[in-house]
């Protein structure tokens, strides 16, 4: 037995499921190869960014009170843009979390009598309270914005004529999510975004079209802001905060957007001129660096993750040799024990409360009770290994993160040795 061998047999992998796993990452070994090139040009990318707008120590200063010349914060912010080759960004710690910084693109670009429409299907959990699908206190709904959503095809595609014939005089914004969400379609890659966005935009020039962006950062060479997207939305505690982002979010996109999301952040003639950046700016630049590289561990966890359960038989989305868009990874495990199992495992392969049995529960913004595997140095960091999915049919579990590869294959094994010493699994 080898050393490696042994160290994963002292904790608690036992040698079938360690030999099952090391067959599954000596077929991957080409397509590993292929993330690291886009991980390269990525970081090439962000490089770049940082190089152009002269980033120095001085931007890592804190700033407080009203913010004004956050010397960090706007770097930060101009950073983003190039990156993402925007007009402009608001990047801020003031930014809670992903769905905070949707809400706040949404509402800051709807008015009383406008219509959005998700072109995407169904849309993220959370979101159906913002919006008011979910009936909730302070939602566009409650402002007179009213919604429609055209669902994707059979085969998880936009469906054009649809997208066309729902656009009316009242449309304002529709929008995009290329993540799953707690949804077995396919996440959405940036090429049929383009086509989406084009459909869109000759139907009705005028209408934004402001994509979530979450978990998709950083996996492919293009962002949707590449291709037509008004708006790109994202979290830091997801991929671009590369593990070290704290809290916060972004909107990249046209002068007007941000402009409008920043005054909706503030106030209305303070707009991107306040806020300061407390402390966090090294932090927000440094995992920004490190992203195209972290997101590329991740990626290639979840890549594991679809080969290993596809092989035994579970269905995976995407499967294991789709082409990818993002990080999640979705395992459908059909019962209640075995979605609670594989989180136990994920759970207990973390570096953070490890010792820790994850237990379902209400979690706000959801409509069923949630199970969640984290233990993350950033709590509910998404980048770092977790698991989640909801108590519902299929039973799915939603696997993300891995700052390192090496950790997230743990992990996984993790899963699987849960699955198996429980009788829910059977290894080849």
């Amino acid at each position: 037995m080898t050393a490696i061998r042994e160290y994963y047999a002292g904790m608690g992998i036992s040698p079938a499921v360690y030999d099952y796993g090391e067959k599954v990452c000596a077929s991957l070994r080409g397509r590993f190869a292929e993330i690291d090139e886009t991980a390269e040009y990525n970081q090439l990318k962000v490089l770049a960014a940082m190089q152009k707008n002269k980033i120095s120590a001085e931007h890592f200063a804190s700033g407080s009170g009203y913010g004004y010349s956050d010397l960090g914060r706007d770097g930060l912010e101009a950073v983003y843009a190039d990156t993402f080759h925007t007009e402009a960004a608001l990047v801020r710690p003031q930014i809670t979390c992903g769905t905070h910084a949707l809400s706040l693109a949404l509402s800051s670009c709807l008015r009383p009598g406008d219509e959005m429409i998700s072109i995407s299907g169904k849309p993220y959990d959370t979101l159906e309270e913002v919006i008011g699908i979910r009936p909730s206190r302070g939602s566009l709904a409650e402002y007179g914005v009213t919604y429609r959503e055209v669902p994707l095809t059979p085969e998880g595609e936009f469906d054009l004529p649809a997208i066309r014939a729902a656009i009316g005089p009242r449309t304002k914004l529709v929008e995009i999510q290329r993540s799953r969400g707690y949804l077995t379609r396919p996440s959405l890659t940036v090429s049929r975004i383009a086509e989406a966005i084009r459909c869109v935009k000759e139907t009705n020039p005028s209408v934004i079209c402001m994509v979530d962006n979450c978990y998709g950062e950083f996996v492919e060479r293009l962002e949707p802001s590449d291709v037509g997207a008004d708006m790109v939305v994202g979290s830091l505690i997801k991929n671009p905060g590369g593990g070290l982002a704290l809290t916060g979010g972004y909107i990249a996109g046209t002068n007007e957007c941000v402009e409008n999301a920043a005054c909706r952040l503030t106030s209305p003639g303070l707009g991107r001129e306040v806020g300061p950046s407390l402390g966090v700016s090294r932090s927000f630049f440094q995992g920004f660096f490190l992203a195209p590289v972290v997101t590329a561990a991740a990626l290639k966890g979840a890549i594991f993750a679809a080969n290993l359960y596809e092989g035994l038989g579970f269905s995976v989305t995407p499967g294991g040799s789709e082409p990818r868009t993002d990080i999640i990874q979705a395992v459908e495990l059909g019962s209640e024990e075995g979605l609670c199992a594989f989180c136990e495992g994920i759970q207990a392969g973390a570096p953070v409360d490890s010792y820790v049995t994850p237990e379902p529960w209400d979690m706000p913004g959801y409509d069923s009770k949630v199970i969640m595997a984290a233990g993350a140095f950033v709590q509910g960091a998404s980048i770092e290994l977790s698991a989640d999915g909801p108590l519902r049919s299929p039973y799915a579990a939603y696997f993300q993160g891995g700052l390192t590869f090496p950790h997230a294959k743990f992990g996984i094994l993790m899963s699987l040795q849960r699955m198996t010493e429980k009788g829910l699994v059977k290894l080849p």
